[in-house]
């Protein structure tokens, strides 16, 4: 045999190789299955701390075409609109799938938001001081026409919080390795407030007594675990 074609044979094999490893270490286990069904109704209470639901506020609908898009990542979607005692109202949009894969991924707000006609004004990653623990996310100011939307959010892969697609990406890698697909969940604060500043303020004070309100067992699901 030439030592081109004896070459050709080795990439051959190699390539082949790879594919079956690829194949091999596919994960097939599914996160979600390992522990109790997640209600999103049930995680969310509708009254906590200072915070009671507000359902004489309309939920704003999405277009049709984008409504088929999140049907397809995700398998159940919550929006409330919670009101505290000084009249500051905070909209609760949570989406919960339960494969978190490639195809699957979280679709974020800097996607939605424009599909919809809102411009994106700002953006940036902080650290919110929970007290226990930090919760990173991202705060954005989205606009349309005379509406301006401060939007705190944040994406769990599993029990870890991520703010970016490569921060995604690792954690998603990180489970398959244990041949797990991670569920997710998108976590989406906003109110409407000409003062982004001061939403954002408001968004915080709504995030730190949601956080000591959900269910010790559920609370990693929807704040990551400390220390992820």
């Amino acid at each position: 045999m030439s030592p081109a074609r004896l070459r050709a044979v080795v990439v051959l094999g190699l390539i082949v190789l790879a594919s079956l490893a690829a194949w091999a270490w596919r994960p097939s286990a599914r996160l979600a299955d390992t522990r109790p069904r997640i209600e999103l109704e049930q995680i969310f209470p509708k009254r906590f701390g200072d915070w009671a639901l507000d359902d004489r506020v309309p939920v704003q609908l999405i277009s049709p075409d984008l409504q088929a898009t999140l049907d397809k990542i995700y398998n159940q979607v919550l929006s409330r609109t919670y009101v505290n005692a000084n009249g500051d109202r905070v909209m609760l949009s949570v989406a919960y799938g339960g494969d978190q894969s490639d195809a699957t991924r979280a679709h974020r707000p800097e996607v939605c938001y424009p599909a919809q006609g809102f411009q994106i004004m700002s953006g940036s990653s902080v650290s919110l001081d929970l007290g226990a623990q930090q919760l990173p996310v991202r705060q954005l100011v989205a606009r349309q026409g005379g509406r301006n939307e401060p939007i705190t959010y944040w994406i769990t892969v599993g029990e870890r919080v991520t703010t970016t697609g490569t921060q995604q990406k690792l954690a998603q890698l990180s489970y398959s390795t244990r041949g797990l697909i991670p569920d997710g969940m998108l976590v989406r604060v906003s109110t409407i407030d000409t003062d982004a500043a001061r939403g954002f303020q408001v968004q915080q004070g709504f995030i730190e007594q949601l956080g000591q309100a959900l269910p010790g067992a559920q609370r990693s699901l929807v704040i990551g675990q400390r220390g992820a």
